[in-house]
């Protein structure tokens, strides 16, 4: 098939291109920056040069390129575009991302409507972000809870299952390129257990959340589907695991109070209330397996 990947070169779209490529398709995938065209080449992918938030430019790379499928992979989550990582002020951090998630969204189902693409598949996100309401671990049939990082999501979701498509709501991702930045926290030990620890979360290795992407192309699969690992875990448990991995002193602990004017109100809500998600309906539609089925592996292959 002919894929445009829109944005192609960030944590995602890196493992993803050379997967897609290995399967024999023809591959285009789109940056802001002329500068990565070489990285895309090198991935084995053509390059295009888009603005997600420019209609026109959208409409024009879509209809030069006339693919079979649409893959958005397209965030502002690097330093250049949204600063020094902040779950303080996640409205501002995320602020970028969640118009890309929205009006980014818009331009690529309009664009994909004109090119008569029929097939869209779209980022989202599965981490600690289910209701707060009943069990820890939730499925694709529970609410997500709106927080100031995934304001976008929930336009995203509705947009593109309303047009057809598939939305991976990606767990938190390690793997190459993908937590460097937490890593560094952990290592400094400025990366504390806030509470009991109670909040869980989801994780995915890059690899495996790129392979689950395959499987949503070519199957054409509809709906949503939460691209995990096979264990949710409360914070309490991954994060001394993450620090023993990397080779740090187990991780501080803090009381909730303390961290609210310190580390934010998202950052509390995340380590003690956070709800985590079940990969059964990816496993069972799409025949995905990930090759870590956990982060106690996962951390540990990639990190020691």
């Amino acid at each position: 098939m002919r894929i445009l990947v829109a944005g192609g070169t960030g944590v995602i779209g890196r493992r993803l291109l050379p997967q897609l490529v290995a399967h024999g398709h023809r591959v285009t995938a789109t940056t802001t920056s002329a500068a990565r065209l070489g990285l895309l080449a090198q991935l084995g992918a053509d390059g295009v040069v888009m603005d997600g938030l420019d209609a026109a430019s959208v409409g024009a790379a879509v209809a030069t390129v006339r693919p079979d499928v649409i893959v958005h992979q397209m965030t502002a989550l690097s330093q250049t575009h949204a600063g020094k990582p902040s779950l303080r002020n996640p409205d501002r951090f995320f602020a970028l991302t969640n118009r890309l998630r929205s009006e980014g969204t818009d331009h690529l189902l309009a664009a994909a409507a004109a090119a008569d693409v029929s097939h869209v598949v779209a980022q989202s996100a599965a981490i600690f972000n289910g209701t707060r309401e009943g069990g820890w671990v939730k499925t694709e049939e529970d609410p997500l809870e709106v927080v100031g990082g995934t304001r976008g999501i929930t336009h995203l979701e509705a947009a593109v299952t309303g047009a057809g498509g598939a939305v991976l709501r990606y767990g938190g991702l390690y793997g190459p390129g993908a937590n460097t930045d937490q890593v560094k926290l952990v290592r400094r030990r400025m990366f504390p257990i806030i509470g009991a620890g109670n909040g869980c979360f989801s994780w995915v290795h890059v690899d495996d959340a790129a392979s689950a992407t395959v499987l949503a192309i070519e199957q054409r699969a509809a709906g949503v589907f939460n691209i995990v690992d096979d264990e949710p875990a409360p914070v309490r448990e991954w994060l001394p695991w993450l620090a023993r991995c990397a080779g740090a002193k187990p991780p501080r602990r803090i009381p909730a109070w303390l961290a609210r004017p310190l580390a934010g109100e998202m950052m509390v809500t995340m380590m003690t209330e956070g709800r985590g998600f079940s990969n059964a309906k990816a496993k069972a539609e799409l025949g995905w397996e990930p090759r870590y089925p956990s982060w106690r592996l996962g951390f540990e292959k990639e990190l020691t």
